[in-house]
């Protein structure tokens, strides 16, 4: 029965992509003059594939690759429970910088057991950003990698809600490090989500540099705040802002992370752990637990 049960999900989102996949293709992206990214097409369902990998009495795992913006996304596609399960919530993960999805698969089995669905992405250059070449990208016209990412992001969790099990009204995004900083515009600019988990994360701190006048150019100042989660704080409320760091992170200090969510609106939390890491660790599963169940 589990194995006929994985088939159909399958069968039915091949037919859905077929279906659901009339996303825009033509210049369909652009940022505000207060430096906002904004993707019309965000609730578009993407062309995609599953491809079964293995199933379990308590999950299943499936290969998925969609299309996002002229490049195909891989990812790893978590199933929790069993055969008569649905209405199941999801999460879309969002791996730190040269974090596979397959790194992301300890997170991915935790929330898995907790009845969690999940995505998790190789993101573009695994999650690796050139900031310079992408504003020169932006200043020619043309579309940088880092807003593709975003892109990604929003077309993953299209792709989530498309599953025949998945509540489409309970999905969150939860990244880490560089991960995060997407996680939260892509919440952001997706109304649907339920809020964010951001894992040992920070800003850019944009809004400073242009206060001490270190940025001065009106386009320069337009790119750099479509980059920086910090822009995006105000669109997130009354849906719940979560970050998680640890006091110890290794490569993020805790200072940076309390700067960005001192900007951030109600609803929000911040949780304080001790682990001698940057990134996820299980003394972060108690805080996961309590406010995924708050937004789910």
């Amino acid at each position: 029965m589990k194995r006929l049960f994985a088939a159909v999900v399958v069968i039915a989102a091949i037919v859905s992509a077929i279906f659901l996949s009339g996303c825009a293709t033509g210049p369909d992206w652009r940022v505000t003059d207060d430096g906002m990214l904004e993707y019309p097409d965000a609730e578009c369902t993407p062309e995609y594939q599953l491809a079964m990998l293995e199933t379990a009495d308590n999950y299943s795992l499936y290969e998925v690759t969609f299309t996002s913006r002229g490049t195909e996304i891989s990812g790893l596609m978590r199933m929790p429970g069993t055969s008569h399960e649905k209405d199941v919530p999801g999460v879309v993960m969002l791996p730190g910088a040269t974090v596979t999805k397959e790194g992301e698969q300890g997170l991915a089995k935790y929330l898995c057991s907790l009845g969690y669905a999940s995505i998790a992405l190789d993101q573009r250059n695994l999650g690796i950003v050139d900031m310079r070449g992408d504003l020169q990208t932006f200043l020619n016209g043309e579309e940088p990698t880092e807003h593709k990412m975003v892109h990604d992001a929003l077309a993953a969790a299209a792709v989530l809600r498309n599953q025949p099990v998945i509540d489409q009204e309970r999905i969150v995004f939860a990244g880490e490090s560089n991960g995060a900083r997407f996680a939260i515009i892509a919440c952001a600019l997706d109304p649907k989500a339920r809020g964010v988990i951001a894992i040992s994360t920070c800003g850019y701190g944009v809004d400073s540099a242009i206060a001490s006048g270190q940025l001065n150019d009106p386009d320069v100042i337009r790119f750099y705040r479509s980059i920086d989660p910090d822009t995006y704080l105000g669109k997130i409320p009354p849906r719940k802002f979560v970050m998680i760091h640890s006091l110890n992170d290794t490569v993020i200090p805790y200072e940076s992370a309390q700067q960005t969510y001192a900007k951030a609106g109600e609803s929000k939390e911040l949780h304080t752990v001790e682990c001698a890491t940057h990134g996820y660790c299980e003394g972060m599963d108690a805080a996961l637990k309590t406010e995924l169940e708050k937004m789910l």
